[in-house]
């Protein structure tokens, strides 16, 4: 009797090994979790970045504008990997007839200011600068179009070392703080 019982438990245990994952709905919750998996281990090859010898562009990206709007704002990260100081001195946007390198701020009595940048951004050896809403930023003025999200638009980065870089600009919703990017 036992020797019965206990083949039949080896089979018991055989079965379930090979039968574990027999219905439809666990193999697609299988392979849901496996693309989750993929999903987070990729997403950060999906970020815009571009680069020289010595500077790397970190996701340009603007917002969408209202209809009529005359200026939109564009952010991204610069990181200096190379060994000295250098600094962005002008940017271009295919949307706008005039672009700027602006900084925000606010001062003493709490009032927002925002001043250009005539004689650049400087990217610290080793550093990075990190152009957001509320600080540094491109300004784009004189829209030639309104700027739609989901469509891109292009431009350059002017540095005095490592020269000028073609960039593209990815577009959020009017509003869109790009939370992933640290907007």
């Amino acid at each position: 009797m036992q020797a019965t019982q206990r083949a039949f438990a080896r089979t018991r245990s055989f079965v379930h090994a090979t039968t574990r994952f027999r219905s439809f709905e666990e193999r697609l919750g299988i392979v849901a979790f496996a693309l989750a998996l993929l999903f987070a281990t990729v997403h950060p090859l999906w970020a815009q970045e571009f680069r020289t010898d010595d500077i790397e562009i970190i996701h340009p990206w603007s917002r969408a504008t209202p209809e009529g709007s005359e200026v939109a704002a564009g952010y991204l990260t610069l990181k200096n990997l190379g060994n000295s100081a250098d600094r962005l001195v002008a940017a271009t946007g295919e949307i706008a007839g005039m672009t700027q390198i602006h900084e925000m701020s606010v001062d003493a009595n709490g009032v927002m200011t925002m001043k250009r940048l005539g004689e650049g951004l400087e990217i610290p050896v080793g550093g990075e600068v990190t152009l957001k809403p509320g600080s540094f930023h491109i300004m784009f003025m004189d829209l030639k179009k309104p700027v739609k999200e989901g469509q891109p638009f292009k431009g350059t980065l002017t540095f005095e070392k490592a020269g000028t870089v073609e960039i593209e600009y990815s577009v959020d919703a009017i509003g869109g703080g790009d939370d992933e990017h640290g907007g």
